[in-house]
């Protein structure tokens, strides 16, 4: 999973791209509407992927935490998880579906801690922390608050309406802190899930030639990507986490963050 013994020298908030690994696990917390004009529950497929390859699927244990805060309220989904199977194009494995009740306006920052995921051709657990949007109203409330998360990307540009063309930069941080020298894996969900199938839609994008998209943090955290098109886009902090250890194997603590791009019209 992480790239050792690097000599790091980055002078800039703008970080450079680096090919890596040919697939990137990614933690999803899906839902395809992420702006929303009317209140309404909300339904969100929590599933452990490879969204830009249509890949193999991972099996999701029970989630530690999940939940969303809007206006700073916390607002507690466990209640709302429903186990489900999701059918990827190489595999099925056991994911979950949650209800969001959406009722004021604004954010609803959507945070998910899941169980950490053993990783057998790499002998060690993975754990991704991960952060999604949703918003009602197009009222900002919580979008750049840090939640205080073991670790965690903030995002620097409101992540539900982004432009594609533009930029967006994002800050890791770990037990608060700002995370430097870490890896940052960018991915497309180029198969988005089938909300009513539990399967992959069709794919719109191939991978890119030389493997996942990869990045490094600068000295304070920070890394910009250009987001080259619209679509659901995902970054991937390994290890940032401060918990290096699970149940006496190595343990890669990830923090996830999902944006929502579109074109100008």
């Amino acid at each position: 999973m992480k790239l050792r013994n690097f000599d790091l020298a980055v002078l800039c908030a703008t970080i450079t791209c680096l090919p890596f690994a040919a697939e990137a696990h990614f933690q999803l917390a899906y839902t395809p509407e992420v702006n929303l004009a009317k209140a309404g529950d909300v339904t969100f497929k929590l599933l452990f992927w490879h969204p830009f390859e249509n890949g193999h699927v991972m099996d999701m244990g029970q989630p530690e935490e999940f939940y969303a805060v809007n206006r700073g309220k916390k607002i507690d989904l466990m209640d709302s998880l429903k186990p489900i199977t999701f059918a990827g194009s190489e595999n099925s494995a056991k994911a979950f579906e949650a209800m969001l009740p959406v009722k004021r306006s604004g954010d609803y920052l959507m945070v998910l801690v899941p169980a950490p995921y053993y990783e057998e051709s790499e002998d060690l657990y993975i754990q991704q922390i991960t952060k999604s949007y949703v918003n009602r109203a197009e009222l900002p409330t919580d979008w750049m608050e840090p939640q205080g998360l073991a670790t965690e990307i903030v995002p620097l540009e409101r992540p539900t309406n982004i432009v594609a063309g533009s930029t967006f930069t994002g800050r890791v941080l770990s037990n608060g802190e700002p995370a430097a020298g870490v890896e940052i894996e960018i991915e497309y969900m180029a198969a988005e899930p089938d909300m009513v199938a539990n399967t992959p839609k069709g794919t719109t994008a191939s991978p890119i030639p030389g493997g996942a998209i990869v990045a490094m943090l600068d000295e304070n955290g920070y890394f910009t990507f250009g987001i080259p098109r619209s679509g659901f886009w995902g970054f991937a902090a390994l290890g940032s986490g401060p918990a290096k250890e699970f149940e006496g194997k190595e343990l890669s603590q990830d923090a996830v963050l999902w944006i929502r791009a579109y074109d100008m019209q």
